[in-house]
């Protein structure tokens, strides 16, 4: 993953809430002097998208000047889509790293799989880039992002200093307090957390139903290895994630059991 003092390592970013947002503006300013850096981001928001791709209907890349001297191109799809064009148009080869965020709002837990933030990160590493998808628990659009901006570059220097896996995803989630109060890094499991969801019945002004939806997160797991216990205790929570779904344990009982 080192580079030489001469060739920067490129370094893509994307996100999940649009290219405009205050979370991806803190990820530009936290690396932007590690590589050359090239912004491919959707251009609105697309929380909760998960792994979508376009079918069916155009995409369109649009160069936008958001970051003052950093390349950036807004697309009319998803984050997933974003990373693919972004090597198959712009790039036009695999850069060194992607980088996903930064989020407003948690992707501990269960999120990561519902999250267009951690789906883009998922697939740059499926296109064999080393990425990290990075999230801070605050959707306030007036958030600050102190903290997040300083664990950011640590976590995005370390993966330039290590010799990581081509498959390599990092989940990052950095607490919602001032950056004085971060207790450092930690390298957790997923927790087994998720929502109770409840479906909210409402009538519009036509008379017609609707549902919204709600619901309270439950965190079943108490161990204190994992992310949602990290974050509580106010450390940023490292959780590396993959993408190959295959239960080992059960697929080497089943081989036994099911000749």
């Amino acid at each position: 993953m080192a580079k030489s003092k001469k060739e920067k390592p490129v370094i893509l970013i994307t996100n999940d809430d649009g290219v405009t947002a205050p979370g991806i503006a803190n990820l530009v300013e936290a690396v932007k002097d590690l590589g050359k850096i090239i912004v491919v981001a959707p251009d609105k928001p697309q929380s909760g998208m998960g792994h979508a791709i376009t079918i069916g209907q155009p995409l369109r890349l649009h160069k936008v000047h958001v970051f003052n001297d950093v390349e950036s191109y807004a697309c009319t799809g998803t984050p997933v889509d974003c990373v693919k064009l972004a090597v198959d148009k712009i790039l036009h080869r695999k850069p060194d790293l992607c980088l996903s965020g930064i989020n407003h709002g948690a992707n501990h837990s269960i999120n990561v799989i519902y999250s267009g933030t951690m789906s883009a990160a998922v697939e740059a590493a499926i296109e064999s880039i080393p990425s990290a998808g990075f999230s801070l628990l605050d959707y306030n659009i007036e958030a600050d992002f102190t903290g997040a901006r300083k664990y950011t570059r640590m976590v995005v220097e370390k993966m330039l200093k290590t010799k990581l896996d081509k498959h390599t995803v990092f989940n990052v989630n950095i607490p919602s307090v001032p950056a004085e109060l971060l207790r450092g890094l930690k390298i957790c499991k997923q927790a087994y957390a998720k929502y109770e969801e409840d479906f909210v019945e409402r009538t519009d002004p036509n008379g017609r139903k609707y549902y919204w939806l709600t619901g309270e997160f439950v965190n079943f797991d108490k161990g204190k290895d994992t992310d949602v216990w990290a974050l509580a205790n106010n450390y940023v929570s490292v959780v590396p994630v993959q993408f190959d779904l295959t239960n080992y344990v059960l697929k080497a009982k089943l081989e036994k059991l099911w000749k």
